[in-house]
């Protein structure tokens, strides 16, 4: 067994400073060590996208990311979308669009739209629909799902928030 290493890492804002095996997931940190079980784990091959989460801003597949590769970095979970109670505006739109069923891979979508829709603010049904590629959903037709992120679309383009996220 190979010896512990530190990490020091931001989580949803918080500073978080463990040691942790070099083969860890950042999934398995994040679920097992953290408690943050909104991350998702289904496939542990990258290919269904529950497990994504906010790497210095960037959508990744924290199955496919050692925890000591996060060291020094910000990493946002779902459970970090919210402000202050308030939900992000993806998460308005998922709820008041019916944007989910089962719930599986919504929080992996979720954080998979969050910096599409930094990068495009005005986004046509094709753009989406192939921005959600990466996320598997066994339950819809997807139909809900892109025009919850279309809704999140019109309604950050009309009331932006401060952070940009």
């Amino acid at each position: 067994m190979a010896q512990p290493v530190d990490v020091s890492l931001s989580v949803n804002g918080a500073p978080q400073r463990r040691a942790v095996e070099p083969r860890l997931l950042l999934s398995d940190f994040l679920r097992q060590d953290l408690g943050l079980t909104g991350t998702h784990v289904g496939c542990e091959h990258g290919v269904c996208g529950a497990c994504t989460v906010l790497l210095n801003g960037e959508a990744v597949r924290s199955c496919l990311v050692f925890a000591v590769q996060a060291d020094g970095a910000e990493v946002t979970t779902v459970e970090g979308l919210d402000s202050g109670g308030e939900l992000h505006p993806l998460q308005e739109a998922f709820r008041d669009a019916h944007g989910l069923q089962c719930g599986f891979c919504t929080p992996g979508i979720l954080m998979s739209m969050v910096p599409f829709l930094r990068d495009h603010p005005d986004p046509d049904e094709p753009t989406i629909r192939e921005a959600l590629s990466g996320n598997l959903c066994r339950c819809t037709g997807y139909q809900n799902i892109i025009q919850s992120v279309a809704l999140a679309a019109e309604r950050m383009r009309e009331r932006p928030s401060p952070g940009g996220a």
